[in-house]
């Protein structure tokens, strides 16, 4: 019985990333400024709900939809590295939110996905990058973890607490 609960539960989880992945590939198609768009908002949501491995999964493909459907403009690597960057921010998301709450988890995200993602990037771009892109990078980031926060929350509240809960 114990080995069918823990397929079923695999089966949910894997069923629930492969959602979150395609609501991505969405997200990645509403551009805020080259490829800052809202593809990051299913990550975050799936770094409180899943856990932080699984949320850095999703947002790291999303991110990587993203360049594929803005033409990689940065290149290859500095996707992939942005897409790493990325998934290190999602883990991190669900470690301030467990270690403090859901609005220091906020800030510490839009801060690091936001002006320190850009601030990386200034020995291979240079300032004019960095003052270019934390602006935009900031208001999207913000508006993802702020959208997924807010969703998780919310069903958390009409008793949606955990997918392990539900087997």
């Amino acid at each position: 019985m114990k080995e069918k609960t823990k397929t079923l539960k695999d089966i949910k989880t894997l069923t629930m990333v492969a959602m979150l992945v395609a609501l991505s590939a969405v997200g990645a198609l509403i551009k805020v400024f080259n490829t800052v768009a809202f593809d990051s908002m299913p990550g975050y949501f799936g770094a409180l709900y899943l856990g932080g491995w699984y949320g850095a999964m999703v947002i790291s493909l999303g991110h990587l939809l993203t360049a594929i459907t803005s033409g990689f403009p940065l290149g290859i690597t500095v996707h992939i590295y942005i897409a790493i960057q990325m998934a290190v921010y999602a883990y991190l998301f669900r470690f301030f939110y467990q270690r403090f709450n859901i609005y220091i988890a906020v800030i510490v995200g839009t801060i690091l996905n936001g002006p320190i993602s850009a601030l990386l990037f200034v020995p291979i771009f240079g300032w004019g990058f960095f003052i270019g892109w934390s602006l935009p990078l900031t208001v999207a980031s913000f508006i993802n973890i702020f959208l997924a926060s807010l969703i998780y929350k919310g069903i958390l509240k009409i008793g949606g607490s955990q997918i392990d809960r539900k087997i």
